[in-house]
């Protein structure tokens, strides 16, 4: 490894995937990194189409974070005005592949920077990094938007390349024997990224060569904390070969972090709600009778999804936020008198930490689960896609902070019922909000002051600056 000259500041390259639930969480790592290492340098990797993600970060540490500009390379399958996966629904695999070209421009800038990156911190699904970094003799760590026991899986899944018996049964069940608690999940729950997996395809291989690059990378920083998901925490460490595995989260803006706080409207865009109208309007409901309502940033719902869920929600009787697709459609339009209809982004963190939210109808995507527990509100759980089922295992089995009320993609609830799960979610009684704000306090303290996340953190820094 190409060693740090002593007394030289630290420089890092960080290098996010352009998806919002993957930017967002490594952005807010950077921050952190800013705010506490004294003397750091940071360089952004990002695209043209992607920079304006980064004004606020850039604004709030200008002399310090300096964003690199490179072209999004050219591919057949992706519109040449697209370069965030956001706008392309299930596109991970092609934009994967295609960004993994930047590795030639990469290591040109590298060479004619009169002081390159002495470290590499980039995405898991920036698997190709690690063959940079070995190139020009610097440490690469892989950063997880995921948490611990999703990349686990994931580690499982690559590794060892399961296979069913019957290759049309989507039902088969696919058991991940050697992960804590030994789970399984029916083949149509697992990755579509390794579903997609077909043995000699170059493609293919390229796909699990740099998923396998991830575990074979420097280190590791994980967006969880201890108390959370230490089993899987610890078997991370056993597959990288190392303790190099840091569990840093959750990484979001505190409430008591004046840093981050004017950051809490920008993580991921503009609201068609105005931040001041939603507030206002949750200032005026009780506490813990609202109900939020939100499937993501890649999530598209069907128009009779869409229409299932607000016949749900009109059955239940609670006041709700619903954060919907620009261009969805319902037909069941008579939910909007009792309830706050956004269409587009929203600021999902500042409505999940207002007193009147009591429940969260979430596709279970990590940053969701993350920003619930920290807000202390109960989730009803959907999951939908990737490592979403993972998520609500742990969300409904595990920890017992949820309710699944129903999965899969293409599955369409059953109003009526999910019209009695929502007004029972409300009103803040139940066994779910108990471990709810249990988990909460074990959150907040992970990240305070010599609790387990800021450790890691600490360690983490420690390892930069040496």
């Amino acid at each position: 490894m190409r060693a740090q000259t002593a007394n030289t500041p630290p420089h890092v390259l960080v290098i996010p995937f352009p998806a919002q639930g993957h930017m967002i969480p490594l952005l807010d790592l950077t921050h952190k990194l800013a705010t506490t290492i004294k003397n750091i340098s940071i360089t952004i990797l990002t695209t043209p189409k992607n920079h304006t993600f980064l004004t606020p970060l850039l604004n709030s540490h200008p002399s310090i974070i300096h964003p690199l500009i490179l072209p999004f390379p050219s591919n057949p399958s992706i519109p040449h005005t697209i370069e965030n996966a956001k706008d392309l629904p299930n596109s991970f695999l092609t934009f994967i592949l295609s960004l993994s070209n930047l590795h030639h421009p990469l290591l040109q800038w590298f060479h004619s920077h009169p002081s390159p990156p002495h470290y590499i911190i980039s995405d898991m699904f920036s698997g190709w990094t690690q063959h940079l970094a070995s190139q020009l003799n610097i440490p690469r760590l892989v950063f997880s938007p995921s948490g611990a026991f999703a990349f686990s899986t994931m580690c499982f899944l690559w590794k060892n390349l399961p296979t069913r018996v019957n290759p049309i049964d989507q039902n088969e069940v696919v058991p991940y024997h050697s992960i804590p608690n030994s789970p399984n999940y029916p083949w149509w729950q697992v990755s579509p990224l390794f579903r997609s997996y077909v043995p000699g395809d170059t493609d293919s291989e390229k796909l699990r060569e740099f998923f396998l690059c991830n575990i074979q990378s420097w280190g590791l920083i994980v967006n969880t904390f201890d108390e959370f998901e230490k089993p899987y925490i610890d078997y991370l460490k056993t597959e990288m070969g190392d303790d190099r595995v840091w569990a840093v989260g959750p990484l979001l803006p505190m409430d008591d972090d004046n840093d981050s706080s004017t950051m809490v409207l920008q993580r991921g865009g503009s609201s068609s709600v105005s931040a001041n109208d939603i507030v206002s309007w949750l200032d005026k409901r009780q506490d813990r009778e609202v109900v939020y309502v939100c499937f993501g940033s890649q999530t598209i719902l069907t128009k009779d999804q869409t229409d299932a869920v607000a016949s749900g929600l009109l059955k239940s009787g609670v006041h709700f936020i619903w954060s919907i697709k620009e261009d969805a459609k319902t037909e069941n339009e008579l939910v909007v008198g009792r309830g706050l209809v956004i269409r587009g982004w929203v600021p999902q963190v500042l409505i999940l930490r207002h007193r009147a939210v009591g429940a969260f109808l979430t596709h279970c995507g990590w940053n969701s689960v993350l920003e619930s527990v920290v807000a202390g509100v109960p989730m009803l759980a959907w999951p939908m896609t990737a490592d979403q089922y993972v998520n609500a295992t742990l969300v409904v089995d595990e920890l017992k902070v949820g309710k699944k009320v129903c999965e899969g993609g293409e599955s369409v609830p059953d109003s009526n019922e999910l019209g009695r799960v929502l007004a029972e979610s409300v009103g803040g009684s139940g066994e779910e909000i108990s471990e709810a704000l249990k988990l909460q306090q074990a959150a907040l303290g992970a990240v305070r002051e010599g609790g387990s996340s800021d450790e890691d953190l600490r360690c983490l820094m420690e390892q930069l600056v040496l």
